[in-house]
């Protein structure tokens, strides 16, 4: 399997696979990322990376991930945003060779963990994250403020 990161050229496959995966995971409702905005924040402000898992020439899985921090084990980690391999691809080995490429970066990187998000719902996703040996943080609930709740509490700040 081969593998390779993204180039600015890129960013319309990018969000082809965002959208694909927001189908799959039936929001696609909620997908307001746009080409100019990928573009900014992965190759611009480099907060962000993405690699391919290719057959041949073609680009048939990809993972978004990026950098965050852990103060207890005192150096970076991995965070995989988004993981999606086409359907007629799936049940090869390529999610699981995107997961085991994430971890060789970590690996390489220094990093302390490797972690993500998944929906609840999403049960072939988490049979094949446990699979691999992951652990479901029972101990942790996500919280996240957003939208218009967001700029009111950046508002209060001023």
């Amino acid at each position: 399997m081969d593998y390779r990161f993204a180039e600015r050229k890129d960013v319309p496959l990018i969000l082809s696979f965002i959208r694909q995966l927001a189908e799959y995971e039936e929001l696609a409702d909620e997908v307001v990322a746009t080409e100019e905005l990928l573009e900014e924040w992965i190759f611009d402000k480099n907060i962000a990376e993405v690699i391919f898992a290719l057959e041949g020439e073609k680009e048939v899985g990809f993972a978004l991930f990026f950098h965050n921090f852990s103060t207890f084990l005192g150096r970076a980690g991995i965070y995989l945003e988004d993981l999606f391999v086409l359907p007629g691809y799936r049940g090869k080995g390529y999610g699981k060779g995107l997961i085991l490429r994430l971890a060789a970066i970590a690996a390489e990187r220094g990093c302390g963990r490797l972690e993500w998000w998944c929906l609840d719902r999403n049960s072939p996703a988490i049979d094949f994250y446990l699979s691999l040996g992951a652990e479901a943080m029972t101990d942790w609930t996500v919280y996240r403020i957003a939208g218009n709740k967001l700029k009111e509490l950046a508002a209060e700040a001023e």
